[in-house]
Protein backbone atom coordinates (compact mmCIF):
# COMPACT_ATOMS: atom_id res chain seq x y z
CA UNK A 1 0.00 0.00 0.00
CA UNK A 2 2.93 2.37 0.90
CA UNK A 3 4.71 1.45 -2.39
CA UNK A 4 1.19 2.10 -4.50
CA UNK A 5 1.34 5.87 -2.68
CA UNK A 6 4.42 6.35 -3.10
CA UNK A 7 4.14 5.51 -6.96
CA UNK A 8 1.53 7.99 -7.45
CA UNK A 9 3.03 10.55 -5.52
CA UNK A 10 6.29 9.71 -7.99
CA UNK A 11 4.14 9.40 -11.15
CA UNK A 12 2.01 13.32 -10.21
CA UNK A 13 5.56 15.24 -9.04
CA UNK A 14 6.60 13.80 -12.72
CA UNK A 15 3.75 15.46 -14.54
CA UNK A 16 3.88 18.24 -12.77
CA UNK A 17 7.76 18.93 -13.82
CA UNK A 18 6.83 18.33 -17.48
CA UNK A 19 4.01 20.40 -17.92
CA UNK A 20 5.90 23.03 -16.01
CA UNK A 21 8.75 22.09 -17.99
CA UNK A 22 6.44 22.95 -21.42
CA UNK A 23 5.24 25.49 -20.05
CA UNK A 24 8.48 27.49 -19.52
CA UNK A 25 9.28 26.12 -23.56
CA UNK A 26 6.23 27.20 -24.70
CA UNK A 27 6.52 31.10 -22.92
CA UNK A 28 10.57 30.93 -24.28
CA UNK A 29 9.64 30.02 -27.52
CA UNK A 30 6.60 32.93 -27.59
CA UNK A 31 8.74 35.44 -26.16
CA UNK A 32 11.49 35.23 -28.81
CA UNK A 33 9.26 34.91 -31.63
CA UNK A 34 7.66 38.42 -30.14
CA UNK A 35 10.50 39.93 -29.77
CA UNK A 36 12.03 39.15 -33.20
CA UNK A 37 8.29 40.85 -34.62
CA UNK A 38 9.59 44.23 -32.47
CA UNK A 39 13.26 44.25 -33.23
CA UNK A 40 11.93 44.04 -36.97
CA UNK A 41 8.98 46.30 -36.29
CA UNK A 42 9.59 49.01 -34.72
CA UNK A 43 13.18 50.17 -35.97
CA UNK A 44 11.85 49.30 -39.58
CA UNK A 45 8.82 51.13 -39.60
CA UNK A 46 10.54 54.02 -37.50
CA UNK A 47 13.47 54.52 -40.44
CA UNK A 48 10.35 54.42 -43.13
CA UNK A 49 8.91 57.37 -41.41
CA UNK A 50 12.04 59.18 -40.90
CA UNK A 51 12.88 58.29 -44.38
CA UNK A 52 9.80 59.89 -45.96
CA UNK A 53 9.82 62.78 -43.96
CA UNK A 54 13.70 63.68 -44.76
CA UNK A 55 12.01 63.64 -48.52
CA UNK A 56 9.31 65.85 -47.77
CA UNK A 57 12.12 68.28 -46.35
CA UNK A 58 14.47 67.42 -49.38
CA UNK A 59 11.76 67.62 -51.77
CA UNK A 60 8.89 69.64 -50.58
CA UNK A 61 6.54 67.64 -51.76
CA UNK A 62 5.25 63.58 -51.37
CA UNK A 63 4.47 61.15 -53.89
CA UNK A 64 0.57 59.84 -53.15
CA UNK A 65 1.95 56.52 -52.98
CA UNK A 66 4.35 57.75 -50.67
CA UNK A 67 2.15 58.79 -48.53
CA UNK A 68 -0.51 56.21 -48.52
CA UNK A 69 2.86 54.05 -47.40
CA UNK A 70 4.05 56.25 -44.44
CA UNK A 71 0.09 56.01 -43.03
CA UNK A 72 0.44 52.25 -43.52
CA UNK A 73 4.01 52.33 -41.48
CA UNK A 74 2.99 54.68 -38.83
CA UNK A 75 -0.49 52.10 -38.22
CA UNK A 76 2.51 48.97 -38.34
CA UNK A 77 4.44 50.92 -35.78
CA UNK A 78 1.21 51.30 -33.32
CA UNK A 79 0.66 48.01 -33.85
CA UNK A 80 3.70 46.53 -32.66
CA UNK A 81 3.40 48.96 -29.65
CA UNK A 82 0.01 48.46 -28.57
CA UNK A 83 0.18 44.75 -29.23
CA UNK A 84 3.72 42.91 -29.75
CA UNK A 85 5.40 45.04 -26.57
CA UNK A 86 3.06 43.54 -23.88
CA UNK A 87 2.53 39.87 -25.31
CA UNK A 88 6.46 39.78 -25.51
CA UNK A 89 6.45 41.24 -21.73
CA UNK A 90 3.88 38.87 -20.30
CA UNK A 91 5.73 36.00 -22.33
CA UNK A 92 8.85 37.32 -20.15
CA UNK A 93 6.97 36.56 -16.88
CA UNK A 94 5.89 40.69 -16.54
CA UNK A 95 2.35 40.38 -14.71
CA UNK A 96 -0.44 42.65 -13.47
CA UNK A 97 1.01 45.35 -16.63
CA UNK A 98 -2.07 47.51 -17.20
CA UNK A 99 -5.41 48.21 -15.38
CA UNK A 100 -8.97 48.88 -17.03
CA UNK A 101 -7.78 52.39 -18.53
CA UNK A 102 -4.97 51.34 -20.14
CA UNK A 103 -6.83 48.15 -21.28
CA UNK A 104 -8.83 50.26 -22.76
CA UNK A 105 -6.72 52.44 -25.00
CA UNK A 106 -4.26 49.39 -25.92
CA UNK A 107 -7.28 47.37 -26.78
CA UNK A 108 -8.90 51.09 -28.55
CA UNK A 109 -5.42 51.98 -29.91
CA UNK A 110 -4.59 48.24 -31.32
CA UNK A 111 -8.05 47.83 -33.48
CA UNK A 112 -7.62 51.00 -35.16
CA UNK A 113 -4.31 50.59 -36.20
CA UNK A 114 -5.19 47.12 -37.38
CA UNK A 115 -7.89 48.57 -39.41
CA UNK A 116 -5.97 51.00 -40.67
CA UNK A 117 -3.43 48.73 -42.03
CA UNK A 118 -5.95 46.84 -43.91
CA UNK A 119 -7.37 49.66 -45.39
CA UNK A 120 -4.35 51.65 -46.51
CA UNK A 121 -2.85 48.18 -47.89
CA UNK A 122 -6.13 47.96 -49.98
CA UNK A 123 -5.85 51.73 -50.96
CA UNK A 124 -2.60 51.55 -51.97
CA UNK A 125 -3.71 48.10 -54.29
CA UNK A 126 -5.84 50.49 -55.75
CA UNK A 127 -4.53 53.40 -56.04
CA UNK A 128 -1.58 51.38 -58.03
CA UNK A 129 -4.08 49.86 -60.08
CA UNK A 130 -5.79 53.26 -60.99
CA UNK A 131 -2.26 54.63 -61.92
CA UNK A 132 -1.25 51.94 -64.25
CA UNK A 133 -4.93 51.44 -65.85
CA UNK A 134 -5.78 52.47 -69.77
CA UNK A 135 -5.90 56.27 -70.23
CA UNK A 136 -9.86 56.43 -70.70
CA UNK A 137 -11.94 59.11 -69.53
CA UNK A 138 -12.93 57.23 -66.19
CA UNK A 139 -9.65 55.58 -65.46
CA UNK A 140 -7.97 59.46 -65.92
CA UNK A 141 -11.03 61.19 -63.42
CA UNK A 142 -10.63 58.84 -60.92
CA UNK A 143 -6.40 58.99 -61.33
CA UNK A 144 -6.73 63.18 -60.87
CA UNK A 145 -9.64 62.73 -57.91
CA UNK A 146 -7.67 59.86 -55.92
CA UNK A 147 -3.94 61.37 -56.43
CA UNK A 148 -5.48 65.42 -55.81
CA UNK A 149 -7.77 64.35 -52.44
CA UNK A 150 -5.56 61.22 -51.08
CA UNK A 151 -5.17 62.75 -47.52
CA UNK A 152 -8.83 63.25 -47.66
CA UNK A 153 -9.81 59.56 -48.13
CA UNK A 154 -7.08 58.52 -45.30
CA UNK A 155 -8.88 61.33 -43.30
CA UNK A 156 -12.05 59.44 -44.33
CA UNK A 157 -11.02 56.17 -43.36
CA UNK A 158 -9.55 56.77 -40.13
CA UNK A 159 -12.59 58.83 -39.16
CA UNK A 160 -14.45 55.51 -39.69
CA UNK A 161 -12.45 53.19 -38.12
CA UNK A 162 -12.66 55.51 -35.03
CA UNK A 163 -16.22 55.00 -35.14
CA UNK A 164 -16.81 51.57 -35.63
CA UNK A 165 -14.27 50.22 -32.89
CA UNK A 166 -15.62 52.66 -30.20
CA UNK A 167 -16.67 49.29 -28.75
CA UNK A 168 -13.06 48.40 -27.56
CA UNK A 169 -13.84 51.06 -25.01
CA UNK A 170 -17.11 49.69 -23.41
CA UNK A 171 -15.81 45.63 -23.77
CA UNK A 172 -11.87 45.89 -22.63
CA UNK A 173 -11.19 45.12 -18.94
CA UNK A 174 -8.16 44.38 -17.15
CA UNK A 175 -7.49 40.48 -16.25
CA UNK A 176 -7.20 41.52 -12.75
CA UNK A 177 -11.17 41.55 -12.76
CA UNK A 178 -12.34 38.08 -11.29
CA UNK A 179 -15.29 37.35 -13.19
CA UNK A 180 -15.70 37.27 -16.92
CA UNK A 181 -18.46 35.77 -19.31
CA UNK A 182 -17.93 32.85 -21.09
CA UNK A 183 -18.04 35.18 -24.43
CA UNK A 184 -14.57 36.51 -23.98
CA UNK A 185 -11.42 37.44 -25.79
CA UNK A 186 -8.81 36.19 -23.22
CA UNK A 187 -6.02 38.60 -23.74
CA UNK A 188 -2.47 39.07 -21.76
CA UNK A 189 -3.11 41.08 -19.49
CA UNK A 190 -6.71 42.65 -21.04
CA UNK A 191 -9.56 40.56 -21.60
CA UNK A 192 -12.67 41.59 -24.52
CA UNK A 193 -15.70 40.77 -22.43
CA UNK A 194 -18.65 40.90 -24.81
CA UNK A 195 -21.14 39.73 -22.43
CA UNK A 196 -23.77 37.52 -24.29
CA UNK A 197 -24.01 35.72 -27.42
CA UNK A 198 -25.22 38.51 -29.58
CA UNK A 199 -22.93 41.12 -28.97
CA UNK A 200 -20.17 38.46 -29.26
CA UNK A 201 -20.97 36.85 -32.55
CA UNK A 202 -22.04 39.84 -34.24
CA UNK A 203 -18.89 41.86 -34.08
CA UNK A 204 -17.24 39.19 -35.19
CA UNK A 205 -19.31 38.55 -38.37
CA UNK A 206 -19.06 42.34 -38.80
CA UNK A 207 -14.98 42.79 -38.17
CA UNK A 208 -14.49 39.59 -40.71
CA UNK A 209 -16.93 41.12 -42.96
CA UNK A 210 -14.61 44.52 -43.31
CA UNK A 211 -11.40 42.22 -43.32
CA UNK A 212 -12.88 39.70 -46.25
CA UNK A 213 -14.03 42.96 -48.68
CA UNK A 214 -10.94 44.60 -48.26
CA UNK A 215 -8.94 41.49 -49.00
CA UNK A 216 -11.38 41.24 -51.87
CA UNK A 217 -10.56 44.30 -53.00
CA UNK A 218 -6.68 43.96 -52.87
CA UNK A 219 -6.89 40.54 -54.43
CA UNK A 220 -8.58 41.99 -57.55
CA UNK A 221 -6.53 45.43 -57.47
CA UNK A 222 -3.23 43.00 -57.41
CA UNK A 223 -5.09 40.24 -59.99
CA UNK A 224 -5.57 43.56 -62.17
CA UNK A 225 -1.79 45.08 -62.16
CA UNK A 226 -0.72 41.56 -62.78
CA UNK A 227 -2.87 41.08 -65.88
CA UNK A 228 -1.89 44.85 -67.30
CA UNK A 229 2.24 44.36 -66.74
CA UNK A 230 1.28 40.67 -68.84
CA UNK A 231 0.02 42.92 -71.39
CA UNK A 232 2.36 45.40 -71.71
CA UNK A 233 4.98 42.79 -71.33
CA UNK A 234 3.66 41.16 -74.27
CA UNK A 235 3.31 44.87 -76.36
CA UNK A 236 7.09 45.62 -75.96
CA UNK A 237 8.31 42.32 -77.12
CA UNK A 238 9.74 44.26 -80.48
CA UNK A 239 11.50 46.92 -78.31
CA UNK A 240 15.09 46.69 -78.06
CA UNK A 241 16.46 45.24 -75.42
CA UNK A 242 17.66 48.63 -73.59
CA UNK A 243 14.45 50.41 -74.25
CA UNK A 244 12.34 47.07 -73.12
CA UNK A 245 14.24 47.48 -69.31
CA UNK A 246 13.94 51.24 -69.01
CA UNK A 247 10.19 50.73 -69.66
CA UNK A 248 9.96 47.70 -67.54
CA UNK A 249 12.10 48.79 -64.46
CA UNK A 250 9.28 52.35 -64.83
CA UNK A 251 6.52 49.62 -64.69
CA UNK A 252 7.94 47.04 -62.32
CA UNK A 253 9.27 49.55 -60.28
CA UNK A 254 5.99 51.02 -59.40
CA UNK A 255 3.85 47.72 -59.29
CA UNK A 256 6.21 45.21 -57.25
CA UNK A 257 5.81 46.36 -53.93
CA UNK A 258 2.45 46.54 -54.22
CA UNK A 259 1.94 43.20 -54.98
CA UNK A 260 4.10 41.89 -52.35
CA UNK A 261 2.77 43.37 -49.83
CA UNK A 262 -0.68 42.35 -50.52
CA UNK A 263 0.73 38.94 -51.07
CA UNK A 264 1.99 39.26 -47.79
CA UNK A 265 -1.08 40.70 -46.06
CA UNK A 266 -3.83 37.99 -47.47
CA UNK A 267 -1.26 35.15 -46.34
CA UNK A 268 -0.97 36.21 -43.08
CA UNK A 269 -4.23 37.63 -42.15
CA UNK A 270 -6.21 34.93 -44.55
CA UNK A 271 -5.08 32.10 -41.60
CA UNK A 272 -5.79 35.24 -38.97
CA UNK A 273 -9.17 35.74 -40.03
CA UNK A 274 -9.96 31.55 -40.72
CA UNK A 275 -8.78 31.54 -36.76
CA UNK A 276 -11.22 34.08 -36.14
CA UNK A 277 -13.87 32.58 -37.55
CA UNK A 278 -13.13 29.44 -35.72
CA UNK A 279 -13.04 30.97 -32.42
CA UNK A 280 -16.54 32.16 -33.44
CA UNK A 281 -17.91 28.46 -32.82
CA UNK A 282 -16.53 28.38 -29.43
CA UNK A 283 -17.94 29.71 -26.33
CA UNK A 284 -14.21 29.55 -24.10
CA UNK A 285 -11.13 30.74 -26.09
CA UNK A 286 -7.57 29.74 -24.89
CA UNK A 287 -5.36 32.11 -24.51
CA UNK A 288 -2.99 29.53 -26.76
CA UNK A 289 -5.15 30.55 -29.93
CA UNK A 290 -4.91 33.86 -29.01
CA UNK A 291 -1.28 34.41 -28.74
CA UNK A 292 -1.33 32.72 -32.39
CA UNK A 293 -3.79 34.54 -33.77
CA UNK A 294 -1.83 37.99 -32.70
CA UNK A 295 1.58 36.46 -33.86
CA UNK A 296 0.30 36.26 -37.20
CA UNK A 297 -1.50 39.63 -37.62
CA UNK A 298 1.18 41.11 -35.90
CA UNK A 299 3.66 39.79 -38.50
CA UNK A 300 2.75 41.62 -41.18
CA UNK A 301 3.25 44.98 -39.34
CA UNK A 302 6.40 43.53 -38.88
CA UNK A 303 7.53 42.03 -42.41
CA UNK A 304 6.17 44.36 -44.30
CA UNK A 305 8.58 46.93 -43.33
CA UNK A 306 11.05 44.87 -44.96
CA UNK A 307 9.14 44.40 -48.30
CA UNK A 308 9.00 48.61 -48.41
CA UNK A 309 12.21 49.00 -47.46
CA UNK A 310 13.55 46.92 -50.71
CA UNK A 311 11.40 47.68 -52.84
CA UNK A 312 10.40 51.66 -52.97
CA UNK A 313 14.00 53.51 -54.40
CA UNK A 314 13.01 56.87 -51.91
CA UNK A 315 13.61 54.96 -48.85
CA UNK A 316 17.58 53.63 -50.41
CA UNK A 317 20.76 55.24 -48.96
CA UNK A 318 20.63 57.95 -51.84
CA UNK A 319 18.45 60.01 -49.70
CA UNK A 320 20.66 60.52 -47.07
CA UNK A 321 23.36 61.90 -49.74
CA UNK A 322 20.32 63.78 -51.91
CA UNK A 323 20.27 65.85 -48.63
CA UNK A 324 24.16 66.36 -47.93
CA UNK A 325 24.13 67.71 -51.44
CA UNK A 326 21.11 70.04 -50.65
CA UNK A 327 22.41 71.38 -47.32
CA UNK A 328 26.11 71.98 -49.13
CA UNK A 329 24.20 73.81 -52.01
CA UNK A 330 22.08 75.90 -49.03
CA UNK A 331 25.11 76.83 -47.30
CA UNK A 332 26.69 78.05 -51.05
CA UNK A 333 24.12 79.74 -51.90
CA UNK A 334 23.70 81.58 -48.39
CA UNK A 335 27.82 82.46 -48.93
CA UNK A 336 27.61 83.69 -51.87
CA UNK A 337 24.97 86.34 -50.98
CA UNK A 338 26.49 87.65 -48.02
CA UNK A 339 29.68 88.22 -50.64
CA UNK A 340 27.45 89.97 -53.04
CA UNK A 341 26.03 92.08 -50.14
CA UNK A 342 29.35 92.84 -48.70
CA UNK A 343 30.44 93.64 -52.11
CA UNK A 344 27.18 96.27 -52.38
CA UNK A 345 27.95 97.35 -49.52
CA UNK A 346 31.92 97.80 -50.26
Amino acid sequence: MIYIQTSITTQIRHLFIYCQNNRILKNASLSVGFFLLVLIGIPGNVYILLKFLIVRLIEKKLLPTNIILMVLSLSNLLIVISRVIPQYLHATGVENLLDDTKCKMFVYTYRVSRAMSICTTSLLSCHQCILIAPKIKLWIYLKQKVTQNVWKILLIILSANLIVYRTSLMYANSNNNATVSPYALRLVYCNTDYLNYINYISNGIVFAFRDFLFVGLMALASSYIVYTLICHERSIKGIRSSDKTEKRSVEYKASRSVIMLVTLYVLLYGFDNSMWIYTLTLSNVKPDMNDIRIALACSYSALSSIVMIATNPKLQHKTKMAFCNRFFLWNQQSYTEKNIQINCIG
